[in-house]
């Protein structure tokens, strides 16, 4: 029975640049996966609903990171077809999903982030650029409002950099996050919610030339070492951890997320971005952050499975308990 052994359909892949990202975090989970259920790895493109029909699919790990795969749109999909999944909804989802949103949300609740300027395409170049100036000044970081691991983000020193790094950014984008660069150290912490909310142990991220954690180094063994716990005074790992805890809340985040911190020497921690479906590649951050908490990685995704699962039923539920009167057609 399904209630007994649910059919799990991961979902992966899709038109995201980060689609080769998700079939990486694919390949590491369908295996412990199918130690417990029946599992099957799905490409997230228009034979999709086919797909989830044919194999009887009782619950989605998505796995498709990017647009699409995380920024509410699959999720959507998997509502209507009434099909529980790991992760957040679609409000949640989207919300998190777009950096810009996200940084509004966290900044109304008084958490501290990185001063920004929105970039749209539709704007002047000249306009754009003196705004940026005039607001954050030179030193800069350019990023794809919805893009994650890394890819296209550019930093800046000078003015003639910033009208390159506008210009070539929105002939691949639509809309950049134009930010202060801020200098710390690279720390994560993730969020396990899967019956009791749990700030996972801090992760301090480094590399051994010090460059960028780009997407190279994000994804190649050996090019980033990950210290747990992360080496921060007691207070600011308390905070990041708070911190993590109360983004999950106000982005309506479901069953794990993880937020990126730069966390200066002395002063609060500023929260880079708020990962809604964090990677499962084996390089990827929020396992090896369970695994310091003592859960190991079957486990892990045995929790997320089940728990989204029971949560399709009760969703399903609460939706047939309004009684309405019926309507004279």
């Amino acid at each position: 029975m399904a209630s007994e052994h649910p059919i799990v359909g991961i979902v992966c892949g899709g038109p995201s640049p980060e689609a080769d990202v998700s079939r990486l975090s694919a390949a590491r989970i369908i295996k412990p996966l199918s130690k417990i259920f029946a599992a099957v790895q799905l490409e997230l493109d228009q034979y999709l609903p086919e797909q989830l029909i044919k194999n009887s699919i009782d619950v989605v790990f998505p796995v498709a990171h990017g647009p699409m795969g995380e920024d509410g749109s699959l999720q959507g999909l998997l509502d209507i077809m009434g099909i529980p999944y790991v992760g957040s909804s679609v409000l949640g989802s989207a919300c998190a999903m777009d950096k810009s949103v996200t940084k509004r949300i966290l900044q109304h609740s008084g958490i501290p982030v990185a001063k920004d300027v929105l970039v749209c395409e539709w704007e002047n170049i000249d306009d754009s650029v003196q705004r940026c100036i005039d607001s954050l000044g030179t030193n800069l970081i350019i990023k794809p409002a919805d893009l994650g691991s890394g890819i296209g983000v550019q930093f800046i020193n000078n003015i003639d950099e910033l009208r390159d790094g506008l210009e070539s950014g929105l002939e691949c984008h639509p809309k950049l996050l134009v930010e202060e660069r801020i200098y710390g150290r690279e720390i994560t912490a993730g969020v396990l919610d899967t019956g009791q909310i749990t700030a996972l142990p801090v992760i301090e991220i480094t590399t051994p030339d010090g460059a960028w954690y780009d997407y190279v180094h994000r994804y190649t063994p050996g090019l980033s070492q990950h210290t747990i716990p992360a080496r921060i005074p007691d207070i600011q790992y308390k905070r990041v951890q708070d911190i993590a805890l109360k983004a999950h809340n106000l982005l309506e985040c479901r069953d794990l997320s993880r937020s990126d911190f730069i966390v200066p020497e002395v002063g609060q921690p500023i929260i880079a971005e708020v990962n809604n479906l964090p990677g499962m590649t084996p390089t990827s951050l929020f396992p090896d952050g369970a695994k310091a908490a003592g859960i190991e990685f079957e486990d892990l995704l045995k929790r997320l499975v089940l728990h989204a699962f029971k949560r399709g039923n009760r969703l399903q539920e609460r939706l047939q308990r309004w009684t309405l009167p019926t309507l004279a057609v």
